[in-house]
């Protein structure tokens, strides 16, 4: 990624980041545990239920410090758009290089002196609950900690983990997740999806 800072980021980006963070405070969104002070980092965040997810991630990170990035096709980051993809924080992911996206993600962590990368863990928003490992992936590969985000709509509030070490067993990491957002939301039916997930994994052998 070319280091933005050593020149004016571009008017749009300048603008749409202005307008996130209005419609972000517009609607009330209240933090419940602060972002952890700590450089470099994957945000695992779920549930992914909207297309707005990204304004009020965008509006929650910046209100903690925080300029978020995010995974982008390559093919984004040319022309007239190159700039304005890079200043809102983009990754480029090229899938006709050898090297597969989590070694391309794992090299922006390393050429990067800060990282906050977020990622829908579910992947899609027709997801039912379960995760795909690609967030684990990419933390172990850029030797980086995992900060989980749940998120409720119905109430405007959020919150961010302190932050975790991925280990060898994905099974038991995605467990360990799992307590974790049920005990933000306990009757929320996709974060049981997710305990169901990892208990499954755990007992199948805890391949990733």
């Amino acid at each position: 990624m070319p280091p933005t800072s050593r020149r004016k980021r571009s008017i749009l980006s300048r603008i749409v980041r202005r307008i996130i963070w209005v419609i972000y405070r517009l609607q009330g969104w209240k933090i419940e545990s602060s972002l952890p002070d700590i450089p470099k980092f994957v945000i695992a965040g779920a549930p992914h239920t909207s297309n707005w997810d990204f304004v009020f991630f965008t509006g929650a990170t910046a209100e903690e410090g925080v300029e978020p990035s995010f995974m982008g096709k390559h093919t984004l980051f040319q022309g007239v758009m190159r700039n304005f993809m890079f200043d809102m924080g983009g990754v480029p992911i090229d899938r006709t290089r050898r090297a597969n996206y989590v070694e391309q993600v794992a090299d922006a962590f390393a050429a990067a002196d800060r990282l906050a990368l977020v990622i829908a863990a579910e992947g899609t928003r027709k997801s039912d609950g379960e995760w795909k490992s690609g967030f684990w992936h990419i933390a172990r590969a850029a030797n980086v900690p995992i900060v989980l985000a749940w998120v409720s709509w119905k109430t405007r509030r959020l919150g961010f983990s302190e932050p975790i070490t991925p280990s060898d067993d994905y099974a038991a990491d995605l467990a360990r997740i799992a307590e974790w957002f049920r005990s933000k939301r306990p009757d929320y039916a996709r974060y049981k999806v997710l305990e169901a997930q990892a208990q499954r994994l755990l007992a199948e052998g805890g391949e990733a």
